[in-house]
C-alpha cells in the first residue's frame, strides 16, 4: 500500500504536458451556395461545383487542424460543406455580408465565442463592407487560454506607406490597424495570450508602418517574418505573405519553432485559383501549458 501510495503521489507531482494546437488560416475565396449570376455576387465569380466543395473538404481534412480562421465565407452552410457539422463548430461574424470572416473550430475544445470586433467595418452599409472582426476564446485542459481574431482587412494597400497623402486604401488600413492595436492593448491588459490572424492584404517588414502601430500595443511574433509564400508559385518563386499570425501576449511564448507550414494545392490549372481559392492554408503550432 506504501509503494502504491509513493506512485500515486510521483504520478500527481509530474506537471501536465502541454497541449498541442495547430492553428491555421485559410481564405476561401468567394465560399458562397448562391448560383452564378446572382445580383450579390461580383460577375466574375463562378458557382462552385459539388465536385469542387468534395476538393476543397479533402484539402481541410489534409489540414488537420485544430482551428482554422476562416476568411470569405457566405453562412454556416456554405462552411459546413467544407468542414463537417458532426466534427467541427463553425462560428461567423454576425453580418450579412457574403464575405464574412469566421472559424471552423473542432468541437473536441472548449471555446467561447465573443462579440464581433464591429469597428474593423469602416463602411458597414457598403455592397462589399470591409467586414469585421472574428473572436472567440480558446480553453486549453490545463488551463491556458487564448484569444483569436480572424480578419480580412481593407485590400489596395499591400506596402505603400501611411500618411496624410496616403491613398483611400492606405488611410482605411491605418484605421483598421489603429483599431487592432486597441484590441490587441485590451488583451495584453487582460494577461491573456492572444493571437489576430486572417488575411491581413499587407505585405510586413519590420518597419512596416501597419506592424509597428499593433507593436506600439503590445510586443508580437510573426512567424512569416523574412519567408516567402510558396502558394501559386511559378518560375519566379514564391510572393510575400499577405496572410500573417500575429502572436501577442504568452502565444508568443507557446509557438513551436518552425512550425509554419503552407499546404499548396497538387492541381495547377489556372481554373483551381477559383475553384479552390487564390489563397493556400497556412498553419502554426502551439503549446499550451
Amino acid at each position: 500500500m506504501r509503494r502504491i501510495l509513493i506512485l500515486l503521489f510521483l504520478l500527481l507531482a509530474v506537471p501536465a504536458a502541454a497541449a498541442e494546437l495547430k492553428l491555421a488560416t485559410w481564405n476561401i475565396a468567394w465560399l458562397t451556395l448562391k448560383p452564378t449570376g446572382h445580383p450579390g455576387l461580383p460577375r466574375n465569380v463562378e458557382a462552385r461545383t459539388p465536385a469542387d466543395f468534395q476538393l476543397l473538404r479533402a484539402y481541410a481534412n489534409r489540414l488537420a487542424a485544430d482551428v482554422v480562421a476562416l476568411q470569405e465565407i457566405d453562412g454556416e452552410e456554405a462552411a459546413a460543406r467544407i468542414f463537417d457539422p458532426a466534427h467541427w463548430t463553425i462560428h461567423l461574424t454576425d453580418e450579412a455580408d457574403i464575405q464574412r470572416p469566421g472559424f471552423a473550430i473542432r468541437r473536441t475544445l472548449r471555446v467561447t465565442p465573443q462579440p464581433d470586433l464591429r469597428a474593423l467595418d469602416l463602411h458597414p452599409r457598403a455592397r462589399f463592407s470591409l467586414r469585421r472582426g472574428a473572436d472567440i476564446l480558446v480553453e486549453a485542459p490545463g488551463g491556458a487560454r487564448l484569444r483569436l481574431l480572424s480578419v480580412h482587412l481593407d485590400a489596395g494597400c499591400r506596402q505603400d506607406p501611411f500618411g496624410g497623402d496616403s491613398s483611400r486604401d492606405c488611410q482605411q488600413l491605418e484605421r483598421q490597424a489603429r483599431i487592432l492595436a486597441q484590441w490587441a492593448a485590451a488583451r495584453a491588459r487582460e494577461g491573456v495570450g492572444f493571437a489576430i490572424l486572417g488575411d491581413f492584404n499587407r505585405r510586413m517588414t519590420d518597419s512596416d508602418d501597419f506592424l509597428t502601430i499593433l507593436e506600439e500595443a503590445a510586443p508580437l511574433a510573426r512567424p512569416t517574418r523574412g519567408l516567402s509564400s510558396p502558394c501559386w508559385a511559378d518560375s519566379r518563386g514564391g510572393r510575400p505573405f499577405v496572410s500573417h499570425f500575429l502572436l501577442g501576449g504568452e502565444a508568443r511564448d507557446w509557438l513551436v519553432p518552425d512550425s509554419l507550414a503552407v499546404m499548396v494545392y497538387a492541381e495547377r490549372a489556372r481554373r483551381y485559383r477559383q475553384t479552390l481559392s487564390d489563397h493556400c492554408p497556412m498553419s502554426i503550432r502551439l503549446n499550451l501549458p
